[in-house]
């Protein structure tokens, strides 16, 4: 604006000069036009004297505007926001980050038991099977944090919380150590998210053989086509000692995880991916703890019975699993074996609650080992899956959000099927006793006169059954992704029964010769799960 005034001032007086040049050098100009002549100069000459004083007054108030400023404090706020299904707040020079993190999840579940054989009830109940909060963020660049609480069926549990740092780098990864409470690093299935597996549980073997999150130190090192993951683990956070009001040595394991996906990549908006891994853990229960079960529940949810199961057996324990993974567009394929090796207790006499100790029941037992597989598959329509360098499924990703507000959008249908197998019955050990007899439901003696609603006879007492079993279960789905955040999961799953020890019949129960456990029984169960995460 400076420059433009100057250049307008220079331009008026250039022109008066020339007015008055040609003014004097004009011969036949007379006085009247000399006068209009001057008169235009000295109308130029206020002009320009008007457009200098305007200069200076700008210039003023251009240096009082400078002098406000030095004097004025800077302003603090120094803040970014983005919207990744909730706020993240991070500071402009990416020192701090921080983000709302959460998930709900309720879940419906109507279950065929066969009571008949199994003597458990049918289900037909509700669950709030997730309720979590919690924040994550990254503090001075290299440190991330994670804390998460679960609020569900009026239970207050800590989930995910760890400290993560990433400011060790090779090449441009970085080698993360993380310590706090997380998963152990096992098995395809259990490191990746509740909100990302396909079907409302995971394969029974998983949960099974506690595969899940304890408080330890880990390292790990992922990168596009390879990662691996070690770390050494004490107890879960609710873990409870085996006499009240005493602490010895905590359980302790060790676990690690390696990967391999030769093929990683992104054609023409489509996610090809080949995937192996395997996977170790080892567990060492404490002097003072619960020794190791191992139980799954029917059909693969969690509000049905457990129908396999061992009781408190073990004292040691090691985990073998492979994996496999193939993802190619909208399909992909999955498949994990999982061998565990039980170790029995070999000292004469063990702890027990209430003290003071009881002579050990499995000598001479041989240690038993379990096994546990499963293959899944599923189709992508209108959207696809996505793989994360954990070695994990990530967010799916919807093409189309449903919007129907707007009149446009109808999400992603997702159609999933698993089999699975969760076998608990080792025919050594199970001949030599060591699985032994336990109360199934109801567990006690019915009042005298009772009588038998299925059979109109008195009734009998429930019987005691070895549950060493296997079961097999199959399981067809189909779930709905309204928008990347939000699904509704519809599943159908039966499990069946089978390869239990021998029973002896016992006098006054419903047995009348010896059985072999629940075998023949069939569970079966429809679920659905209304879901968001954020």
């Amino acid at each position: 604006m400076k420059r433009g005034r100057r250049h307008l001032s220079r331009c008026l007086l250039a022109g008066a000069s020339a007015i008055g040049i040609l003014a004097s050098g004009a011969p036949g100009a007379g006085a009247q036009d000399l006068k209009e002549i001057q008169a235009q100069i000295d109308a130029l000459q206020a002009t320009i004297m008007d457009l200098q004083r305007q200069v200076q007054d700008a210039k003023a108030q251009a240096a009082a505007a400078n002098a406000a400023a030095v004097k004025e404090p800077a302003n603090d706020l120094d803040l970014k926001v983005k919207w990744k299904g909730a706020p993240e707040l991070s500071s402009a020079d990416g020192k701090f980050k921080m983000k709302v993190r959460g998930r709900v999840q309720v879940d419906y579940v109507n279950a065929d038991q066969d009571t008949a054989i199994t003597y458990a009830p049918d289900v037909a109940a509700t669950e709030l099977r997730r309720a979590r909060i919690g924040v994550e963020g990254v503090a001075w660049y290299d440190i991330k944090y994670v804390f998460e609480v679960d609020f569900a069926n009026d239970e207050t549990r800590v989930r995910d919380a760890y400290l993560q740092y990433e400011g060790i780098k090779l090449g441009e990864t970085p080698l993360l150590l993380r310590v706090g409470n997380f998963k152990t690093p096992n098995t395809f299935e259990n490191v990746t998210s509740d909100r990302f597996i396909d079907a409302m549980e995971r394969p029974a073997y998983i949960t099974a053989w506690e595969i899940d999150r304890h408080i330890g130190f880990m390292t790990a090192y992922w990168s596009d086509h390879f990662g691996l993951a070690a770390g050494i683990f004490g107890d879960t956070v609710s873990n409870q000692p085996l006499f009240s009001g005493s602490f010895g040595d905590e359980n302790v394991a060790f676990a690690a995880r390696g990967t391999v996906a030769p093929i990683n990549r992104v054609v023409d908006g489509d996610t090809h991916v080949l995937h192996f891994g395997a996977s170790v853990r080892t567990r060492d229960v404490g002097n003072d703890q619960p020794f190791l079960q191992y139980r799954a529940r029917g059909a693969d949810y969690r509000l049905t019975n457990f129908f396999v199961q061992t009781g408190r057996i073990a004292d040691a324990d090691t985990f073998w699993g492979l994996e496999a993974v193939a993802l190619w567009g909208p399909f992909s394929i999955q498949g994990e074996y999982g061998k565990l090796d039980a170790d029995l207790p070999s000292t004469a006499f063990i702890a027990n609650n209430p003290p003071p100790v009881r002579v050990n029941p499995f000598l001479n037992v041989p240690d038993p080992d379990y096994h546990g597989w499963y293959v899944a598959g599923s189709w992508f329509f209108g959207g696809r899956q996505t793989y994360e360098n954990e070695g994990r499924w990530g967010r799916p990703h919807v093409d189309n959000p449903m919007r129907w507000s707007e009149g446009s959008g109808w999400g992603a249908l997702q159609l999933v099927g698993r089999y699975d197998v969760v076998d608990l019955s080792d025919t050594a050990f199970n001949n030599a006793g060591g699985c032994q007899a336990q109360q199934v439901f109801p567990g006690v003696s019915p009042p005298a006169g009772a009588v038998d609603p299925r059979t109109g006879k008195p009734a009998l007492a429930a019987p005691r059954i070895q549950q060493c079993g296997e079961q097999k279960t199959w399981l067809v789905g189909a779930n709905w992704y309204l928008n990347d955040y939000t699904r509704l999961m519809f599943n159908y799953a039966e499990s069946e029964l089978g390869d239990y020890p021998l029973t002896l019949a016992q006098a006054g129960t419903t047995l009348k010769n010896s059985v072999f456990g629940f075998d023949g029984a069939t569970i079966k169960g429809f679920g659905m799960r209304a879901q968001v995460d954020w």
